[in-house]
């Protein structure tokens, strides 16, 4: 329809076409002629061949492809060029390069432009499988259709065991929505942001750009809000940015729009942060709409014009790129509602009140109307509602966006409306503090019961049997017995939940509106419950639908491509026993074997533990101290004990083997978890602590990547349980050579600052024995007792930084020794041994866990004559 709106204003006739299920659609009636397809879903919109017969019996010259579908086909392209069609977009060979995500990543290495690890073509399965292996534990991936968008075709695996079904699911969906079944993959990165940079070119190598947008609120790597420009992006890292896009469009000579899309740290990094380039959408958007209110542009528009052969002179876009004029957000209101715990349901039906808000700074695109009936075949978009401020706080367009929801009515069709409301009333989003996880990580807020905390700024629809003279159907003689029965009976959507089968069978019905994938059944085929049946597709997901019941399969109703409603029946089954003869043989299983990925999980474990490592055990018997896990052992009740992220790495993969790493480097240098401690005296809610160890046996027990990560993990645990903390600190500090991360100064790293947030909330009890230097020393530092063996050495720098910094040479015993921080007052409480360190850490959280029932202490008594009555008379105070 907005497209539609450019060519009128071009004086450009429109010719819309509309598959079986969109024959009620208002696209089809907003043209000035419409050619229905013949076709149902998205296959209609796909079948190139049947698209140039509709321009070619109709006198089309030109065919825009939309927002999706063939919008980044190079055959389609290609195929237009043929039948001497102009395709508004870039040319066929640009969309070899942009339309195939793969591709593109070749072009940005080419121009030096920053990219994701990740595999650089069409990637197989076992491709993937080995890529996933490279990341080593506790990595994850993103599998990506190579065409397309919206987030079709789109998985994070974290699991190996996950990799199978995520590929075939990502190839499955991509297939259907693009027409192409390719993937590729790239490694997962937690805590970014997407912005993208709006392009422009006209084909001869100029090209502009139009700003950026920020799109990281996403729910499943579907854009959900986008804003222009970016409220929090640093100037410097804006250029750069917008360099990298336009060295990539004028490589290809780009024609047209098209989006440049890139991932930044959401930690913020200053003008210098990182970057990387992730795909480029060689189309226009569905965003498009917040460019064109701070620009002033239509780019609807300059896109056809482009297509018509206009030069970016002939735009006035030859020139520096004005300045945008505050900012505009817009708002996705989809057919769909959130669950507390993230999980999206669609929904339909028919539109029942539909009235869109209006106003200064207010712009509504949608395709819905009232009595429009909803089709599960397509996307759940129904309209975007765009707020936009030219004032220069940010605040100022999400308050218009938010009151713009408060008076949109829709009633017939649940929306995402709700959702919006409270996001927009988000402390964090109002800031800006963002990442593409937000909503995930926020989904139970978000999604939260909004009755009355929202106004409804609009008039409450009557009832129709409130109404005097309300008219009924006349061609219907029966509509009289409907009437009354609902508010908008006439118009609702007749139910198939009470479809009739066979006799004697029970429904299958469907748990959600969508299209049916594929069906796995026969009629007459015997089910057990739990068994696949079918696989359906909502929201751009694929999702199981499994037997409910035992049984005979006595009629299917549904086909692949059919389209159902919640509710609908998907088969009818005969329930009862289902005899063993008449499913698969029952598999023989051995109750003692023990699975490959179980043996290698428990094996991996194994090899982290001190029997497991008799070298490492041996040098600590050489300097007369403890393991960190036998320090451990002592300190907890029995095996209360329990490891977080025990089978972590260095970040090391670029430069050891994931087998040297799991060798040398188990737990990343750190055992960490939750425990009992003195459990034999107090309840167990109150034992309970956090203990962490650096574990000098592994890289002098410095701080790594990962264990830093771990490190801020377990202060989180101990902040929001509000449970003391004991921290074995012997190490040597800041760890360099961690090669596979991807930071600037460090500033990604909250230890720190986390470890001084819990100062007076909780007990902090820190220990060392020998070397404690460095970041070490910090922590045990910020401690507020400090326990320390004879033999330790506590420096805010080791010898190689003393040496570094000019100071003189230094062996390490010759640092911060005891005779030194005891009398400083550095070191509280000076102890022999690390068993004596254990005993009197077990004492002074003693003091913390409450009361005991039975104890026993010197007679009080004799503290009645410990200070003279004489006033006058000298006494020890000590």
């Amino acid at each position: 329809i907005r497209i539609m709106h450019a060519a009128a204003e071009l004086g450009v006739e429109s010719i819309a076409i509309y598959s079986e299920d969109d024959a009620e659609a208002l696209h089809p009636r907003k043209a000035d002629r419409a050619v229905a397809l013949g076709a149902k879903g998205v296959a209609a919109y796909l079948d190139g061949d049947r698209l140039l017969e509709v321009a070619r019996e109709t006198g089309c010259d030109t065919v825009h492809p939309g927002y999706g579908f063939l919008s980044e086909s190079a055959a389609f392209a290609r195929q237009c060029r043929n039948a001497g069609l102009t395709f508004v977009g870039p040319g066929a060979e640009t969309l070899d390069t942009f339309g195939d995500k793969a591709a593109a990543r070749l072009l940005a290495q080419k121009c030096g432009v920053p990219l994701i690890p990740g595999t650089d073509g069409v990637t197989s399965l076992d491709d993937a499988r080995a890529f996933y292996d490279g990341l080593g534990s506790g990595g994850a991936m993103m599998i990506k259709a190579v065409a397309g968008g919206g987030g079709r075709g789109i998985r994070l695996v974290r699991a190996e065991d996950d990799l199978d079904e995520a590929y075939n699911r990502c190839c499955s969906e991509a297939g259907q929505a693009f027409g192409n079944a390719a993937v590729y993959v790239e490694q997962f990165l937690p805590r970014v942001r997407h912005i993208e940079v709006q392009v422009i070119g006209d084909g001869t190598g100029a090209v502009n750009h139009l700003w950026e947008r920020e799109c990281s609120i996403q729910r499943r790597n579907q854009k959900i809000v986008e804003v222009a420009p970016s409220p929090s992006l640093d100037p410097g890292l804006r250029e750069k940015l917008i360099a990298a896009a336009l060295k990539l469009a004028a490589e290809v000579k780009y024609q047209g729009l098209g989006t440049f899309e890139f991932l930044i740290d959401a930690g913020g990094t200053g003008d210098d942060g990182f970057f990387a380039f992730i795909e480029a959408n060689p189309r226009l958007q569905v965003e498009h709409t917040v460019t064109e209110q701070v620009t002033g542009k239509d780019l609807v528009k300059m896109q056809l014009r482009l297509a018509q052969g206009a030069t970016l002179a002939d735009l006035g876009l030859d020139g520096p790129t004005p300045p945008p004029e505050g900012f505009a957000l817009q708002l996705r209101i989809n057919m769909e509602t959130m669950a507390p715990d993230g999980s999206i349901r669609p929904s339909g039906g028919t539109l029942g009140a539909f009235e869109i808000p209006f106003g200064p700074g207010i712009r509504v695109d949608t395709s819905g109307f009232v009595g429009y009936r909803t089709s599960p075949s397509f996307d759940s978009l129904l309209a975007k509602l765009i707020g936009h401020s030219r004032s220069s706080d940010y605040r100022d367009v999400i308050t218009r966006a938010y009151r713009a929801l408060c008076e949109f009515k829709i009633e017939g069709v649940p929306t995402n409306i709700p959702f919006l409301q409270n996001l927009l009333r988000h402390p964090a989003f109002l800031a800006n503090r963002i990442d593409t996880g937000f909503v995930d990580a926020h989904a139970q807020d978000l999604s939260g019961d909004v009755s009355g905390s929202h106004r409804k700024l609009y008039m409450d629809t009557v009832p129709l049997r409130r109404q005097a003279g309300a008219k009924v159907d006349a061609v219907d003689p029966l509509a009289v017995l409907d009437y009354g029965k609902s508010d908008f009976a006439s118009a609702a959507a007749p139910a198939r939940s009470d479809a009739m089968g066979p006799d004697g069978t029970v429904p299958l019905v469907a748990p959600m509106q969508g299209t049916i994938v594929s069906v796995d059944v026969a009629t007459g085929d015997a089910v057990h419950p739990g068994q696949q049946v079918l696989i359906m597709e909502a929201m751009k997901m694929e999702h199981v639908i499994r037997a409910e019941t035992g049984g005979i399969i006595r009629s299917l109703v549904v086909d692949p491509a059919d389209t159902v409603y919640e509710g609908d029946p998907l088969a009818f089954i005969e329930a009862g026993d289902v005899a063993v003869g008449a499913l698969d043989a029952e598999e023989d299983i051995d109750l003692d074997h023990v699975r490959p990925d179980l043996a290698e999980n428990i094996e991996r474990h194994r090899v982290t533990l001190d029997a497991a490592r008799p070298a490492a055990v041996a040098r600590r018997r050489k300097t007369g101290q403890r393991t960190a896990r036998e320090n451990i052992a002592d300190l907890v009740d029995g095996d209360s004990f329990v490891e977080y992220g025990a089978l972590t790495v260095a970040a090391r993969r670029g430069r050891n083997t994931i087998e040297e790493l799991i060798a040398r480097t188990p737990a990343d240098g750190m055992v960490a978890g939750l425990a009992h401690v003195n459990g034999d005296l107090v309840a167990p809610d109150k034992a309970r602590c956090v203990v962490i160890s650096y574990d000098y046996t592994v890289l002098a027990g410095t701080q790594g990547t990962k264990n830093h990560e771990k490190k801020d993990r377990m202060f989180e645990v101990a902040k929001r349980r509000q449970l003391p903390l004991v921290f074995f600190c012997e190490g040597g500090g800041g760890r360099p050579g961690d090669v596979d991360t991807i930071a600037a100064g460090s500033l990604h790293i909250t230890t720190f600052h986390q470890f001084a947030q819990l100062s007076g909330t909780i007990p902090l009890v820190g220990i060392t024995s020998g070397y404690c230097f460095a970041g070490n020393a910090v922590v045990l530092g910020c401690c507020d007792v400090i326990i320390a063996t004879e033999n330790s050495n506590i420096g805010m720098g080791g010898p190689a930084m003393i040496e570094g910094g000019g100071l003189g040479v230094f062996r390490p015993e010759q640092v911060g020794p005891m005779s030194d921080q005891v009398p400083n007052g550095v070191v509280d409480i000076a102890v022999k041994d690390e068993v004596e360190a254990v005993a009197v850490a077990k004492k002074y959280l003693s003091y913390f866990q409450g009361r005991v029932k039975d104890w026993e202490c010197a007679d009080q008594r004799w503290l009645r004559r410990a200070v003279p009555e004489n006033r006058l008379r000298a006494y020890d105070v000590r």
